[in-house]
C-alpha cells in the first residue's frame, strides 16, 4: 500500500486526483491523507466535503485527517511509499525543518523513520524564492525524491514551480527503486 497525501494547493487538486486514479488503475492500494486545509477549506475549485468524498470512494477507505491518525504509518502501519501531491511551499518548509503539526507532515515523519521513499510533487508560488532553500535541504535527505517541476507562469509568477503531475506514476516506480528521476527542472 502507498500513502497519497493532499495539501492545499487547490488549483492542482483535480490533476492530483487524476494521477491517483491512474495509480489505482495500475493496481496500487492507496491510503489517502489530507492536510487540515485540504480537508476543510472550500474554494472556487470545489468544496472540501466533495473532495473528501471523491477520494474516499476512489480509494475505498477513509482518509487520515489528524496527526494522531498519521503517527502509526511508520512502524505499525508501514507504507511502501508516500506521495505528497500537491506539496505546498508551507509543507516543503515544514518537512525541511522537521515540523510535524499536520496529518501530512506526521505521515512523512513516521514514514521516513523506516527510510522508505517519500515522493514530493511541489506546487508553490515561492519555490524559487523563500522555499528554494527548503527544496535544496530536502534534496539532500535520504529517501526523499521529487517529481520533476517547471515554472507554470514565468511572466506573472516568476518564483512559482509546479510538479509535472503526469510523471508521478513513473517517479513513484523510480523512487521505490531508490532513484531520482532526472532532469529535476523541466523547460
Amino acid at each position: 500500500m502507498i500513502g497519497y497525501a493532499f495539501c492545499g494547493s487547490f488549483c492542482t487538486l483535480a490533476r492530483s486526483i487524476a494521477v491517483m486514479k491512474t495509480l489505482l488503475d495500475e493496481g496500487y492500494e492507496i491510503q489517502p491523507i489530507f492536510s487540515h486545509h485540504a480537508a476543510t477549506l472550500d474554494t472556487r475549485f470545489g468544496t472540501a466535503a466533495s473532495f473528501l468524498e471523491t477520494v474516499s470512494e476512489l480509494c475505498g477507505r477513509r482518509p487520515i485527517l489528524t496527526v494522531a491518525e498519521a503517527e502509526p504509518l511508520g512502524p505499525k502501519l508501514p507504507l511502501e511509499a508516500l506521495v505528497i501531491a500537491p506539496c505546498t511551499g508551507n509543507t516543503l518548509a515544514k518537512l525541511a525543518l522537521g515540523v510535524t503539526d499536520t496529518a501530512v507532515t506526521m505521515a512523512a515523519k513516521a514514514h521516513l523513520r523506516q527510510s522508505r521513499p517519500l515522493l514530493l510533487a511541489p506546487a508553490s508560488n515561492d519555490a524559487m524564492a523563500a522555499n528554494l532553500k527548503n527544496v535544496a535541504a530536502l534534496l539532500e535527505k535520504k529517501a526523499v525524491y521529487f517529481v520533476p517541476m517547471k515554472q507554470d507562469d514565468p511572466a506573472q509568477k516568476p518564483h512559482s514551480l509546479v510538479a509535472e503531475f503526469s510523471l508521478i506514476p513513473d517517479c513513484l516506480k523510480a523512487a521505490i527503486r531508490g532513484e531520482q528521476r532526472r532532469p529535476l527542472f523541466l523547460v
